[in-house]
């Protein structure tokens, strides 16, 4: 690394352990960050699935909304129930702008004096700024700024952390609660962007690298890094923002409906609502499908999907090598009339059609355990 980019990139709490077990970093979102251990991609991909993985997210944007209007103030802004939102839980959604597009998708917990967000790296300042122009007097957007994040994902990770936070077991998906430990405030949340149970960890900076080193020297954890967390998110179906989501899709056309209530669907209210009530009742013209390679090469984003006779029918916008599948997995958007789960396309790969089908989404089943409320997180 040179020198000129090391002082460009911000450095996470917790740098000075993944120095120390050699990963490799790389630049994201402002950040470096471990892309893989020497293990490798495939490795940690394939072990969050079969046990547990430790992943930084420090990255991400982590803010307080405060003040008695917080709740209608975010609702103004995205097409979720926030007002219904129980102390404690924790809800998905999407800003959307007037057209009906996703600005962004964030995590909103109620926990209680304020809803704690969790917004994407790349764009933390523009959200915030975002938010903060549509809050009324009284109510104030800050950024937690001294915290790091975690996520341990994976069927052992219930029972990797209540070795060191117990009772953290106990909540339900999409619930959150905080928790000290040995003198530590940690707000735990049971979610995650993996498809696996697991959980995702608020930490004091200062105290992050006690805590994570406690966490990996349970027996079944192990760390991953940026690789393994996109390839476990292709196979669950998550959307990655800017690539899978953005302002030139809704959330009915990206397969996100699900996150729109009866209230908020009968009532609207946020920017765009009348594009999505519309195409609620009447269908997108489009839709976010997957999409299975039928030969060993991978259809990478941007790649063009055609139908059989040839015509263009839509774009894959994330794609690779699915560990879990043992093949290659895609998403993408097709007209509406080509969404068919099985239906055959053709991805055009190194400038040349090769066989795929239309596939439902998930790839891979999703584990989460004690579900409660309606989303995976970020």
């Amino acid at each position: 690394m040179s020198a000129t980019r090391d002082l460009e990139l911000r450095r996470s709490p917790l740098d000075s352990i993944h120095r120390g077990l050699g990963a490799k970093m790389t630049a994201f979102a402002g950040y470096d960050l471990p892309l893989h251990y020497p293990g490798g991609i495939v490795a940690e991909h394939l072990h969050t699935r079969r046990a547990a993985a430790l992943f930084d997210v420090s990255h991400m944007g982590q803010f307080a909304l405060r003040g008695p209007a917080r709740a209608a103030a975010l609702e103004s802004l995205v097409p979720a129930d926030i007002a219904g939102l129980e102390p404690g839980a924790m809800r998905y959604t999407v800003l959307t702008d007037e057209n009906g597009g996703i600005v962004d998708d964030l995590i909103a917990a109620n926990v209680g004096p304020y809803l704690f967000l969790v917004v994407n790296a790349a764009r933390k300042a523009e959200i915030a700024a975002h938010v903060a122009a549509a809050l009324p007097a009284g109510c104030r957007i800050e950024e937690l700024a001294d915290r790091a994040m975690v996520a341990l994902q994976g069927p052992a990770a219930a029972a990797i952390l209540s070795r060191i936070v117990p009772g953290a077991d106990s909540l339900a998906f999409m619930t959150a609660a905080p928790f000290v430990v040995d003198g530590v405030r940690l707000a735990v949340m049971r979610s995650g962007y993996t498809g696996e149970d697991g959980f995702e960890l608020s930490i004091p900076g200062e105290d992050a690298e006690r805590v994570v080193r406690a966490l990996l020297e349970a027996p079944g954890a192990a760390p991953a890094g940026l690789g393994a967390r996109d390839s476990l998110r292709l196979e669950a179906g998550f959307c990655l923002s800017g690539q899978d989501i953005g302002p030139d899709t809704t959330p009915v056309e990206a397969g996100l409906g699900w996150t729109i209530p009866r209230r908020r669907r009968a009532e609207g209210g946020f920017p765009g609502a009348g594009v999505v009530r519309a195409q609620l009742a009447s269908g997108p013209p489009r839709r976010r499908v997957g999409i299975a390679p039928q030969e060993r090469a991978p259809a990478r984003a941007g790649a063009e999907l055609r139908a059989p006779g040839g015509a263009p029918i839509g774009a894959v916008t994330s794609g690779g090598f699915g560990p879990s599948v043992g093949a290659p997995v895609a998403m993408g958007y097709v007209r509406a009339e080509a969404a068919r789960p099985g239906a055959p396309v053709a991805a055009v790969v190194r400038g040349r059609p090769r066989p795929a089908l239309i596939a439902r989404l998930p790839f891979v089943p999703h584990r989460h355990t004690g579900r409660r409320g309606d989303r995976s997180d970020g």
